[in-house]
């Protein structure tokens, strides 16, 4: 089908990100990166908070509504009696705009595993892979070895395929083996530490140091930061940069309800943890963010996640939990959050019918000094945020 459309080769650099949590913070800090050298740069993510352009990104703009018309439209010429799902339906038409817009590079971040993925369609000059953690397990397998080579689908003979982790489990490095990638493992291919101001990278000879922190806030987003400098070193000679390039793109890359905080009387903490791996980072930056009152969580998750994976680690970090089910099909029940809520041992727990209840309850308990959390899924933060 992509053959149908362009059958020719790419003008430009593909960067593919995979992997279980902090995709769309690495791809924002890639964005950034490339844009502050002075290269175009398009990026594809998913899912999207608010509007479906945020999805498709050229030159750091969300796509025009007509752009994005066009390029369906192009798709459909070419589908003949071909059966597209709604996402590599939007792939396609992403990848045609990219194609379009002749950019220097692409980021594309995968919307379920790997192998299988639509993004995947093309051939990533590098690939990296974010973390491995359990989550979509209905579809990619409840053994993290078998998850791991289903996100080492992405990979590609010959080329590099960066790691934000520094103990693989054995199924990503088998899988690296037999497809002859070149696996960059943090902490042994690449490191980074903290310094008295910022911190440094190296990687090989390669070394920047007093580099700032990332705009994103969270100790996490350091192993994103160097993780994404693996990847821009790997691409170093095809697209070269400096310093200067990385440390206005760390300053400057923002990514929306990635721990967003909307100060205020109340402030508010948007994260769109839905997984125990994510919850347990949300829990830890929390920790280091100071807070005068109580704290009150507006949460609602899918049926087909963790939920208790997703409570424990919030819980001595919430005194009071507003509950409501997202608004799909595939959202868990209020009753199914109170039920799991009530095991775990949340200290106060309220049931609504709506999200928008759930956070004007929550408002409205909330004096000068609190803080709302509001979390668990994409859907939950999504109706809220068009609240605040």
């Amino acid at each position: 089908m992509w053959r149908r459309l362009h059958p020719g080769p790419l003008s430009f650099k593909v960067i593919t990100v995979g992997g279980t949590n902090g995709k769309g913070s690495s791809v924002a800090m890639l964005e950034a990166i490339y844009r502050a050298a002075g290269f175009r740069a398009c990026a594809y993510v998913s899912p999207h908070i608010q509007r479906f352009n945020e999805r498709i990104r050229l030159d750091g703009q969300e796509a025009p509504d007509d752009l994005i018309v066009e390029a369906l439209e192009a798709v459909e010429r070419q589908r003949g009696d071909v059966s597209l799902t709604y996402f590599e339906y939007t792939t396609l038409a992403a990848l045609h705009l990219f194609s379009q817009h002749r950019p220097d590079v692409a980021i594309l971040e995968v919307g379920l595993g790997g192998r299988l993925d639509a993004v995947n369609l093309l051939d990533a000059d590098v690939a990296l892979i974010t973390s491995i953690a359990f989550d979509h397990m209905d579809w990619l397998g409840h053994d993290l070895n078998q998850i791991a080579r289903e996100k080492a689908g992405i990979m590609r003979e010959g080329r590099p395929c960066v790691f934000n982790g520094e103990r693989p489990v054995p199924g990503l490095v088998e899988a690296a083996r037999e497809r002859g990638a070149h696996l960059l493992i943090r902490g042994q291919d690449y490191q980074w530490q903290a310094e008295d101001e910022g911190w440094s990278w190296r990687m090989g000879e390669r070394c920047l140091s007093g580099l700032p922190l990332p705009r994103l806030r969270g100790r996490h987003q350091l192993h994103n930061a160097a993780a994404v400098l693996a990847v821009v070193e790997s691409l170093r000679m095809a697209l070269p940069l400096g310093r200067d390039a990385v440390r206005e793109g760390l300053l400057t890359a923002y990514q929306p309800c990635r721990f967003q905080v909307i100060p205020g009387d109340i402030t508010h903490v948007l994260d769109v943890a839905h997984n125990p791996e994510a919850a347990a980072v949300f829990a830890a930056t929390l920790a280091e963010m100071r807070c005068e009152g109580r704290t009150l969580a507006v949460f609602g998750i899918l049926a087909d996640k963790d939920a208790a994976g997703v409570i424990t680690p919030l819980l001595d970090r919430v005194d009071h939990w507003c509950v409501a089910a997202p608004d799909t099909p595939r959202a868990l029940p209020a009753a199914g959050l109170v039920e799991a809520l009530g095991k775990a041992g949340a200290r106060a727990v309220s049931s609504h019918g709506t999200l928008a209840q759930a956070w004007r309850h929550a408002r409205e308990m909330a004096v000068k000094g609190d803080r709302i959390l509001v979390f668990g899924s994409f859907y939950t933060v999504s109706a809220v945020s068009r609240l605040i």
